[in-house]
């Protein structure tokens, strides 16, 4: 996958909470830029400019051009820091990447053909446990999104981590492996159903 995203960044040398307080009051964030064998960096970026790229879904699963200087190196975005209680990005964490080396990263699901399966015709619900998944590749194996195709899905059954198709050369991490369910589909009148039940009891009691 090349890289679509351009982020600009600068050099910074000061660390220290107050200098990234300064940064922040001057409409700039720091962050770190580390990876493929090199020490870590250092780096400040323009606050606004990241929020705006983070509305589109794909900067977070992209490789993306980080230009430093006159230096443009492929990296992908490893994590966020933000603000507990305010819109604002505290601090952000980028990964240089290399063509012969398999990257770690959180992609989000697609669920498709939802509204054609046979449980919600049939008036189930869908509740979706994961939203994204972790996977392994080569960087131009890094898919953008996973699809979960829902398409044969009935009333009472799920789809778990195993039973996912994922494209060429992406695979789960092989460490610890708990089957996590992906999604499933419920009876969308199982709740209806115990409060009618508990209304009709109620009704008897004070009927004796």
């Amino acid at each position: 996958m090349s890289a679509n995203f351009i982020v600009n960044a600068e050099l910074r040398s000061d660390a220290g909470k107050g200098a990234s307080r300064r940064l922040r009051r001057s409409g700039q964030l720091p962050g770190i830029l580390y990876g493929a064998h090199k020490e870590p960096t250092m780096i400040s970026l323009a606050h606004h400019e990241l929020v705006h790229q983070l509305e589109d879904e794909a900067f977070y699963s992209n490789l993306l051009t980080l230009k430093l200087g006159n230096e443009e190196q492929v990296v992908v975005l490893k994590d966020l820091q933000r603000h507990p209680a305010k819109p604002f990005i505290l601090h952000a964490d980028f990964q240089r990447v290399q063509a012969d080396e398999k990257i770690r990263l959180n992609v989000p699901l697609h669920f498709i053909n939802e509204e054609r399966c046979p449980g919600i015709k049939a008036g189930g619900q869908a509740s979706h446990q994961l939203t994204d998944v972790e996977i392994t590749c080569l960087p131009k194996d890094l898919p953008e999104f996973i699809e979960v195709d829902m398409s044969e899905m009935h009333v009472g059954d799920a789809i778990h981590l195993s039973e996912m198709k994922l494209p060429a050369g992406v695979e789960f991490p092989s460490s610890e492996g708990e089957d996590f369910i992906v999604v499933n589909i419920h009876s969308g009148h199982m709740g209806e159903e115990e409060h009618v039940s508990g209304e009709e009891g109620e009704e008897g009691e004070v009927t004796e």
